[in-house]
C-alpha cells in the first residue's frame, strides 16, 4: 500500500476571493464546472463551504465509484473534501498568481496492495489529473 496522488493547477483570470467564493458554492456554482465524469451529483447538507456534504458517482476510465464528500475549510482559501467511506481526500487551494489566481486541485488516497495497487498507482493519477484539468478549464471559462 502507499499514498496515491493526482494534482492539477491553473491560473484563473479572477481574484482569489472571487474564485474561492465560486468553488465553495456547491449548490449553485460547482455543478457549472463539473465534467461529465461526475454522475448524480447532489448536495445532501449545507451547500456553501464547511459542513457541506455532497454525493456523486465518479466515472474514470472504465471504473465508476460512489463518493460522499464532507467539506471543511482548514485554512484561508482552502477547501478539503473528505470521502466518508474511504481514504480519498480532495483539496482545493486558491492563491494569488498569474495576474489573478492560481488554483490547485489535489486528490490523495491510500492505494491498494499487490498487482491491483501497482496498476492503480500507475494509471489512476493520470486519469484523475485529466478530470481535474477539465474542471479547472471549465472554471476559467465560467469566470472569464
Amino acid at each position: 500500500m502507499g499514498q496515491v496522488r493526482a494534482s492539477a493547477e491553473r491560473d484563473i483570470d479572477a481574484s482569489p476571493d472571487v474564485v474561492y467564493a465560486f468553488v465553495r458554492d456547491y449548490r449553485d456554482q460547482r455543478p457549472r464546472i463539473l465534467p461529465p465524469n461526475y454522475l448524480d451529483y447532489a448536495v445532501e447538507e449545507g451547500g456553501t463551504g464547511a459542513g457541506t456534504v455532497v454525493s456523486y458517482r465518479l466515472q474514470a476510465g472504465r471504473r465508476e465509484r460512489p463518493y460522499r464528500m464532507r467539506v471543511s475549510e482548514p485554512a484561508e482559501h482552502t477547501l478539503t473534501e473528505t470521502d466518508t467511506d474511504s481514504s480519498l481526500v480532495t483539496t482545493w487551494t486558491v492563491k494569488p498568481g498569474g495576474g489573478g489566481s492560481r488554483v490547485q486541485i489535489e486528490t490523495t488516497w491510500e492505494g491498494a496492495s499487490g498487482i491491483g495497487g501497482f496498476f492503480e498507482r500507475r494509471f489512476a493519477p493520470a486519469g484523475l489529473r485529466r478530470i481535474h484539468d477539465d474542471m479547472l478549464a471549465r472554471l476559467a471559462d465560467v469566470l472569464a
